[in-house]
Order: C-alpha cells, then structure tokens, then sequence
C-alpha cells in the first residue's frame, strides 16, 4: 500500500473510533446494564471497512470536511447487526472481534435491547453528522432514508431472514447472490452512496458509487465464506467454520473455494473497473477495494 494512503486511512480509522468512542461513551441515556451492552458493541476492535467507505467516498467527491461522524453512523448499524446475528436464535455463536459476543458478555436479553437501541442511535448520529457537516435538511433526509432502508427488511434485516431460511437447504448461486446483496452488500453499497450525497455529488456520480459498492459488498461476502471455510478462529477473530455447523449454503461450499474466491476477485475488479469508468478511483477508494480481496480476517 502506498505509504501515504496508508496513513490517510489509518487516520480516518482512529477518528472513526474516536467517535463511536464518544457516542458509546457519553450519547446513550439508557439504564446501565443496557448502556455497558451498547458500548462494548460499539468499541470492540474492528476494520471500520463500511465507515472508511463514506470517508473514501465523500473523499473522491471532494468533501472538505471531517466525514467521521457519518461514518460512525453506519459502524453502528453494521455493530447492532452483528450483535443480533450472534445471538442465540440467529447464529448462536460466542466469539466476535476476537473477545465474547455481546449476548455471552451481557445476556440475550440486554444484547437484543441494545441491538434495537443502536438503530435508533444511529439515526440520530446520521442527523448530527449532516448537521456538522453543514448538509440541507433534504439532504439529511436522504442519508437517513438510504441508511435505513440498507439496514431495514428490503436490506440487511430481509437478508438474514433469508440466510436463516437457507440454512440446511441446498440453494443456487442466484438464490445467495440475493441474500447476501441484501444482507452484506445493502449496507456497503450505502456507504459508498452516503459518502457520495454527503459530498454533494450529482446524480450520476452518487449512482456509479452505488453501483460500484454492489459489485463490493458481493465481493465482501464472498471472500467471508472463503475466509469462514479455510481460516481459523484466531486468525478471524469470530468462530471459524460455523457456516459448515449450521449447514448453510455458502459460494465456498456452492462453488469450491477456488471458483469462489475467483468470483469474489471478478466482483472487486468490476467494482474498480465502474469507479475508474466514472472517475472516481482515488487512492484510498481503490486502496480499500483490493482489501476486500486481500484480507486474511
């Protein structure tokens, strides 16, 4: 990685965490067992990829401003996610960002709450951070509705409803491809889209980066069923082979590994093939599309 790239996102990274340290810290008026859940939730290590995303986006749209309050924003959907994906009723797993879940830490019923409170957090955050960054109310309006129907049941949430109804079932690769577009891809294309709206960029431009975090938020899920199927619990930080355990369908078990993880490469070429199309490939952009392909966790 280009040095000064790398520390561009390494700089964006410790602002991002620095703000949903704060948000985690000191924007939560819940009762304390609720409050401890949610900030475990929110600051535990992770890769920020999706809250990079905004800042790359609203970066190569040139945005002068300090974007990480809205990336934070989408780090705690993608955080609430993770904490319902792990409980007992959805994947039942105990290892997440290499420390307990947030249900094995706290109790199912404290990390459902704090689930649904981090939605409601995260609206809030996004309207801060149009606030901060000086956007019109329609504007905020937007990032709000793009963020929440990324997260809602034609999204995120749809899609692991499907991934649920799919397990112990032997689905087609078209039949995954429409779950994991709603339940990973949804929220990492509207990173990219956020970014784009967040920086003032027309219509045209804002549709290209939405199209490019398709083909990447693909890509993303992609390389996590390779990821899932040939690393290990350390290296990955969460428990490694749980989609064999629940029997579920995944690229690596549909197609192989090698034809999956040849996919997923495609996915991330075709995404930086739409961004340089459109103009749009800066450095930390691109940088952040070969991690995709790249990452070992």
């Amino acid at each position: 990685m280009n040095e000064a790239i790398e520390v561009t996102l390494a700089r964006w990274k410790a602002r991002i965490d620095g703000e949903l340290a704060r948000v985690a810290s000191n924007g939560i008026a819940l009762p304390e067992s609720l409050r401890d859940a949610v900030h475990y939730s929110l600051t535990g290590d992770g890769k920020r990829i999706r809250g990079l995303l905004v800042m790359a986006s609203y970066d190569a749209l040139g945005g002068t401003r300090d974007a990480s309050q809205l990336a934070a924003a989408v780090e705690i959907v993608h955080a609430y996610s993770l904490v319902h994906d792990d409980l007992p009723c959805m994947d039942n797993d105990s290892l997440r960002r290499g420390r307990p879940t947030t249900h094995r830490a706290y109790g199912v019923a404290a990390a459902t709450i704090a689930g649904v409170a981090m939605v409601a957090l995260a609206v809030t955050q996004t309207v801060r951070a149009a606030e901060s960054l000086g956007l019109a109310p329609a504007t905020s309006r937007k990032l709000v509705m793009v963020l929440m129907q990324a997260s809602g049941a034609t999204g995120m949430v749809g899609g692991q409803l499907m991934d649920l109804e799919n397990e112990g079932k032997v689905v087609s690769v078209e039949q995954l491809e429409a779950v994991h577009r709603a339940k990973t891809g949804a929220l990492i294309a509207a990173s990219l889209t956020m970014g784009g709206l967040a920086a003032g960029g027309s219509k045209q431009a804002v549709d290209d980066l939405a199209r490019a975090g398709e083909s990447l938020g693909l890509a993303f899920q992609i390389h996590d069923d390779v990821l899932d199927a040939t690393s290990s619990s350390e290296t990955l930080g969460k428990t490694a082979g749980i989609d064999a355990a629940l029997s579920k369908s995944t690229y690596a078990s549909t197609l192989g590994v090698d034809a999956a993880r040849q996919k997923g490469d495609k996915l991330v070429a075709d995404a930086m093939g739409s961004l340089k199309a459109a103009g749009l490939h800066n450095g930390p952009l691109m940088e952040l599309a070969r991690f995709v392909a790249a990452r070992q966790s």
